[in-house]
């Protein structure tokens, strides 16, 4: 059946000119009413979206609210339970550090969680008052004093028909511990306190925000306790008596605490890094071992520390790294394969490794089409090397020197850019890789099948293809010595430290590290560095925290 707005012009003309008028009316407006209707279907639509979405985001807060309490839980039992007779007392020392670090960083991590959960559901809720404050003991006097005075910008009287000028009634002083090398020092805030007699109001400067809200260190302090930690691999016991030297107290509990809500404070900081890192298009890949504190066993067990780095031949360096429990597939599988989060996305390029079968999951071509693998000549090299130091190849020796004809090539190529590298290295270096695969063709046909000897040879021919892949991408370095660079700060801390005390004690050196070496890597002093940046957190708008990225980082005129 046919609707008024559905009547075709033939039955209009035979209709009286004020019928047809009606009713052409009425099919104007039920027109605009189904175009009222269709904008009120897409407005809907988009509510309902917007609501899942934010359903989504609570479910997602309301998780993390939930793992963060249970760590705290668990590390109380860890804590407050039974002690286990198998650990000594240094390792005993070591972990109840990492504790405080962990249980720092966890209720900072909740609180934040918590506001932000506030601040979403009501915008006009009273924040609740901080907690009371622990007594301290005073900083020493004897310490040198670099006053900052913070005064209102105007001393007027801001109270409608006055104006007058305010008068100052007293101030109120805040003491941060700061540290520059070999010397400890205290900021000395004075806030001036200006009131009006006739108005009876008071004005006075806002107070400055650190990282650590409500504590007594400053930013180079905390900066300092990071770097003696996680660059010169000095445990808090250590760093407690170095202090105490200078004639300041600073328990390892305190210490730890500090690094754990640096820790967390950098967090957002590491993501945003991490994406960097990721977006480049040539990676190296690597991991390296790293003792975990087993608490329940009281001994430890291996865990890993897998870096990425940038190519050698990007321009703008950087390296991240990601501390996992184990070495399978699924660790770089998961840290590549991106996430649900804005800005993230499945990594593609080339990924340089050392070929261990971890990494053929990662570049599977039936699942990742766009990745492509290159292996690390250095690693191929070194077998030859092993057997010229056994004595037992009479042709080690000439499989290095061929090897070194060709690094000789690559080193003539490094400032030149990556399609003048390219076109070199086939022009130069691929003839002496082609002699080099027809010399190992014809030396394997002498060689008995499962010895050393074969075992090098084999490795080569069957990773021809990637351990050549640098001849056709001249982004792509020869091998993954950058990245091995990059991991042996990792090796001299487990002969420091021993062990991470925790899972969350890990992926909070991870943190620290993969900016720290990224500074290095441009250049910069990783304490100066550091300092700058968690001086400048608190502060800093999340739109433009690119800014405090290594590569980016440009160091604060007023500090």
């Amino acid at each position: 059946m046919l609707g008024m707005h559905d009547l075709p012009p033939l039955y209009l003309q035979g209709l009286p000119p004020e019928a047809a008028a009606l009713i052409a009316q009425l099919q104007q407006r039920l027109s605009a009413q189904d175009q009222q209707l269709a904008q009120r279907d897409r407005e809907l639509a988009q509510t309902q979206e917007l609501l899942q979405r934010k359903e989504r985001d609570l479910a997602l807060r309301e998780a993390k609210i939930e793992k963060i309490t249970i760590e705290l839980a668990r590390l109380k039992r860890w804590k407050y339970g039974a002690k286990s007779e198998a650990m000594s007392a240094d390792q005993r020392r070591l972990f109840d550090e990492t504790l405080a670090e962990d249980e720092a960083s966890l209720r900072e991590q909740l609180e934040r969680l918590r506001r932000e959960a506030a601040a979403a559901d009501d915008a006009n809720t009273k924040p609740k008052p901080p907690p009371r404050q622990p007594r301290r003991q005073p900083l020493p006097a004897h310490l040198r004093r670099v006053e900052h005075r913070h005064e209102p910008e105007s001393t007027d009287c801001t109270e409608p028909g006055c104006g007058r000028p305010m008068m100052r009634i007293g101030e109120d002083v805040s003491e941060r511990l700061d540290i520059v090398p070999a010397e400890f020092f205290v900021h000395r805030h004075i806030y001036g306190k200006w009131a009006c007699r006739c108005c009876q109001t008071l004005k006075q400067a806002p107070a400055v925000a650190e990282v650590i809200d409500g504590g007594i260190a400053a930013s180079g302090l905390v900066a300092h306790t990071l770097i003696s930690r996680f660059v010169d691999h000095l445990p808090y016991y250590r760093q407690e008596s170095i202090n105490a030297r200078s004639g300041v107290h600073t328990p390892r509990s305190t210490l730890a605490s500090m690094s754990g809500q640096a820790g967390a404070a950098l967090e957002p900081l590491f993501d945003v890094h991490k994406r960097f890192v990721l977006s480049c298009r040539v990676l190296h890949a690597d991991e390296t071992p790293v003792a975990l504190l087993d608490p329940g066993a009281g001994k430890t067990r291996r865990a890993y520390m897998w870096a990425y780095a940038r190519s050698w031949h990007d321009a703008v360096p950087g390296v991240v790294y990601d501390f996992c429990l184990g070495r399978g597939a699924q660790y770089p599988v998961a840290f590549l394969g991106g996430g649900d989060r804005p800005g993230e996305r499945r990594w593609s390029g080339t990924l340089l490794t050392d070929r261990y079968s971890a990494y053929d999951t990662v570049l599977d071509a039936r699942v990742y089409p766009d990745r492509i693998d290159a292996a690390c000549a250095a690693h191929a090299r070194r077998k030859y090397e092993e057997l010229a130091r056994d004595g037992t190849s009479p042709l080690a020796n000439e499989a290095i020197r061929r090897f070194a004809r060709i690094y000789e090539v690559e080193a003539e190529l490094k400032g030149v850019s990556d399609e003048e590298r390219q076109a070199l290295r086939q022009q130069l270096a691929k003839p002496l890789w082609d002699k080099l695969r027809n010399w190992l063709e014809l030396e394997r046909r002498l060689v008995v099948d499962g010895g050393a000897t074969a075992g090098a040879i084999d490795y080569t021919l069957n990773h021809w293809s990637a351990l050549t892949r640098h001849l056709d991408d001249g982004a792509v370095a020869i091998d993954n010595n950058h990245l091995e660079r990059q991991i042996k700060p990792w090796a001299m801390g487990r002969r420091a430290w021993l062990f991470a005390g925790s899972e969350l004690a890990g992926q909070r050196a991870a943190i620290v590290m993969s900016l720290v070496q990224s500074a290095r890597l441009n250049g910069h002093e990783p304490w100066a560095y550091l300092r700058d940046v968690l001086a400048r957190l608190p502060t800093q708008l999340n739109s433009r925290i690119e800014e405090l990225l290594p590569h980016l980082w440009q160091p604060s005129a007023t500090r």
